[in-house]
């Protein structure tokens, strides 16, 4: 067995009374792609803030590539190679689209590499031809393209996408889908979504929180086709 891209071993949370992570475990694997569903107050969220060290874990241990990052900072996921593209865009409103990704590309690469990496991810995420119009100009779904690019600009082994296709057209959620499928080919993902048709377009295995807890683990029709998924997740009562 090879050692997992990230594993989380039996990880708790607790904020007060409230236990908003139970006893997770988790593993992905190099160049894996995951969906995260659950209702709301599921724990989503907190899954996420954990990997990305915004939330310290009451008890339990985040291993990336072996190693324990479970104690770290804010600033670590970057320099680990963690890339995360939140719900919310945050791109630099008043740069172009351009300089909004050639600042991720030049973190870790000269001025001449940062060039090659801006113009070959813009062409990547499809926005080659608004190279120089301003961000805060773009459409939504624009936007979201845009700061896939800032995050593989950066070319961490591991990207978590916030519900990256929410607010969306059909067509843009046909493209997106897409884009993620092939930014796969060289990063795994982990994709927190709650539109069900766009995680078929993209997951072959989907996990299930429910109350702070991974309840199954599955395909994307398994999960949708499960009683007791129906139950929490749809609202459906079960026959």
């Amino acid at each position: 067995m090879s050692t997992p891209l990230i594993e989380t071993r039996n990880l708790n949370v607790r904020f007060g009374g409230v236990h908003a992570t139970r006893d997770v475990n988790f593993t992905l694997a190099e160049a894996e792609l995951r969906c995260v569903i659950g209702p709301n107050g599921a724990g989503k969220s907190t899954f996420f803030k954990l990997l990305t060290g915004q939330v310290k874990p009451t008890s339990g241990q985040i291993l990336f590539r072996g190693q324990d990052i479970s104690k770290m900072q804010p600033h670590d996921p970057g320099r680990l190679g963690i890339g995360i593209k939140t719900q919310v865009p945050s791109l630099f409103n008043g740069l172009s689209v351009w300089e909004n990704v050639w600042l991720s590309a030049r973190r870790l690469n000269s001025t001449a590499q940062a060039d090659r990496i801006t113009r070959e991810t813009l062409e990547r995420v499809g926005m080659h031809a608004w190279r120089d119009v301003t961000a805060g100009l773009l459409a939504h779904g624009m936007r979201q393209w845009v700061e896939i690019g800032v995050v593989i600009a950066a070319d961490p082994p591991l990207i978590l996408l916030d519900e990256p296709a929410a607010g969306m057209s059909d067509a843009e959620v046909a493209r997106t889908a897409e884009l993620i499928l092939e930014i796969n080919r060289q990063h795994a993902l982990v994709v927190v979504e709650h539109d069900m048709n766009f995680i078929r377009m993209i997951a072959k295995k989907v996990t299930v929180l429910h109350q702070g807890a991974v309840i199954k683990e599955d395909t994307p029709d398994r999960i949708m086709s499960d009683p007791l998924i129906q139950q929490i997740y749809l609202g459906k009562k079960p026959h």
